[in-house]
């Protein structure tokens, strides 16, 4: 009987316009522009008009482990929203926002002083000339639908442009928009 291939965990970051797929959708693009690895599935879902960090595996356990929310794996984002937040939003964003399928977990919020060193989207975001923008850091331990931005809205600062930065442990860090690489530990001491 052939042995079972080794755990394989692909960290890819991902560019506005690609689906959390392989298949592309209309005017999506899918990952398989990107990645050509046969039996290795997405852990976790990225929408197609966010980007950043997106990890897959060939390990059914581990993508289990990354992807439900059970597991309560961090997640940090940066969102690029319209205006400059108040204390008093972030303090919500802090405390959990109600949105409409319930009560959010408290986030780590904090607004950036200056803006990130992040890659041009294509195409760039739409700004109002009269409304400035501004970025904050988000950390989230639960994955709905679209969840960082619903939470940005609900406090009157809607995201312009989003990009995961890491979950748990496993970050962008040295991976270029539309690159992939191995990730060097599949299994951290805080999955065991």
């Amino acid at each position: 009987m052939p042995s079972a291939p080794p755990s394989r965990l692909i960290r890819f970051n991902k560019p506005y316009g690609v689906l959390s797929q392989f298949t592309p959708e209309g005017a999506w693009r899918g990952l398989k522009d990107f990645i050509d690895l046969p039996g290795v599935y997405v852990a976790g879902r990225l929408d197609a008009d966010s980007e950043g960090l997106l990890l897959l595996t060939n390990d059914g356990e581990l993508q289990a482990r990354i992807s439900d929310p059970k597991f309560k794996m961090e997640k940090t984002y940066l969102a690029q929203v319209e205006g400059i937040p108040t204390e008093e939003a972030l303090a919500s964003l802090r405390r959990g926002v109600m949105l409409k399928d319930g009560m959010t977990r408290p986030a780590q919020a904090r607004l950036l002083e200056q803006p990130p060193e992040v890659w041009d989207r294509v195409p760039p975001i739409r700004e109002r000339k009269a409304i400035p923008t501004s970025w904050i850091e988000l950390r989230i331990k639960e994955g709905r639908n679209r969840q960082v931005r619903r939470m940005t809205a609900a406090v009157g600062f809607p995201t312009l442009r989003l990009i995961r930065t890491a979950i748990g442990p496993y970050s962008l860090d040295g991976l270029s928009l539309g690159t992939w690489q191995d990730a060097i530990d599949t299994q951290p001491a805080s999955m065991r």
